[in-house]
């Protein structure tokens, strides 16, 4: 798998302030566009900079934030209030610290308790906001993907884990093969916090404008290596956008890991 543009910087807080740029330019080029920013959050360790960087000045003050709408492309069933909340990252991070309403933010609902309900209560409020009633006021065409039956989201942004998982799609898990749904249920993974967890499939994922892969840290050299010699057992080596582009954001650490130099 080849990224249509690779970005290349020294360490994470340089990651940060390329994915920073990225969000913003996206946000910019989206309002214009269609007066609406839709975009999917990641969880785990590498994004919690860049959402540090959102908050602050001067980029707190050049994003409409009244025309930004908030999902997660994956969540553990953990209490939003949570250490190991995805949602808890972003709304202590930046999105509590921003002009944002709560009807802006599309959470999966983990009250809901049954994983199962957790992801089809999801795929519901997702289905509603991208593919609303013929009664409803009629959106942009640029809401739905290519196929008209698929989120059309302006950017996904997501990790990559040492094991080639990316959102909650471990290699070897049903969810990782899901054609149809746009969210669903996935057991806990090999690796930690090892509880269940909801997550946007790929064809949802694939819909998208624009998919960013952030990678940090020589833990995930293995794994950036077996993506570019295009591994397909590995669900992150299947983020290809249909109709949109694939960006990987890579720092030295990992790029240096995977045997390749700057």
């Amino acid at each position: 798998m080849r990224p249509d543009e690779l970005t290349v910087v020294i360490d994470p807080p340089q990651l940060a302030l390329a994915a920073t740029r990225l969000f913003v330019a996206a946000a910019a080029e989206a309002i214009g566009r269609h007066g609406r920013f839709d975009i999917a959050l990641s969880g785990g360790s590498t994004p919690r900079q860049l959402y540090q960087l959102l908050a602050t000045a001067p980029w707190s003050r050049v994003v409409h934030w009244s025309r930004c709408h908030f999902f997660w492309v994956d969540e553990r069933l953990v209490p939003p209030d949570h250490e190991e909340s995805n949602f808890r990252l972003a709304q202590e991070t930046f999105l509590s610290k921003l002009p944002i309403a709560p009807g802006q933010i599309h959470r999966p609902r983990v009250e809901a308790g049954d994983p199962e309900a957790v992801a089809t209560g999801y795929e519901r409020e997702m289905r509603e906001f991208f593919l609303p009633s013929p009664l409803a006021p009629q959106r942009s065409p640029g809401d739905v993907g290519s196929d008209s039956h698929l989120p059309r989201l302006d950017l996904v942004l997501l990790g990559l884990g040492a094991d080639g998982h990316t959102a909650s799609l471990f290699p070897g898990a049903a969810a990782s093969q899901e054609a149809e749904r746009w969210v669903v249920s996935t057991p806990p993974g090999s690796l930690p916090p090892r509880v269940w967890r909801v997550t946007m499939t790929l064809p949802a994922i694939n819909a998208a404008r624009a998919v960013a892969i952030l990678v940090s840290g020589p833990e995930k050299g293995r794994a950036l290596k077996s993506l570019l010699e295009g591994d397909e057992s590995l669900p992150a080596s299947r983020v290809r956008p249909s109709d949109g582009k694939l960006l990987w954001m890579v720092d030295r650490a990992a790029l240096e890991a995977a045997g390749l130099g700057l």
